[in-house]
């Protein structure tokens, strides 16, 4: 099984701080991104896209780590 790297843990923390985030948004209808960010803000929309993207990768390397070497 390959080794994660720390780029690796990194985008898996960011997958799952926005998973726990859309729970919150699809249970309590509580954003906690725009909580503690501002509504839309810059800083809230890059936060946004860097979660988008640690998704695309983890989707993508996931299929990597099952694979036997």
């Amino acid at each position: 099984m390959k080794q994660l790297s720390i780029f690796d843990w990194i985008a898996l923390i960011l997958v799952l701080v926005g998973g726990l985030n859309w729970g919150l948004v699809g249970f309590f209808k509580f954003d906690l991104v725009a909580a503690i960010l501002g509504n839309m803000s810059l800083l809230s929309r890059v936060i946004y896209g860097v979660v988008g993207l640690a998704t695309i990768y983890v989707a993508v390397i996931a299929m990597k780590l099952g694979k036997k070497e």
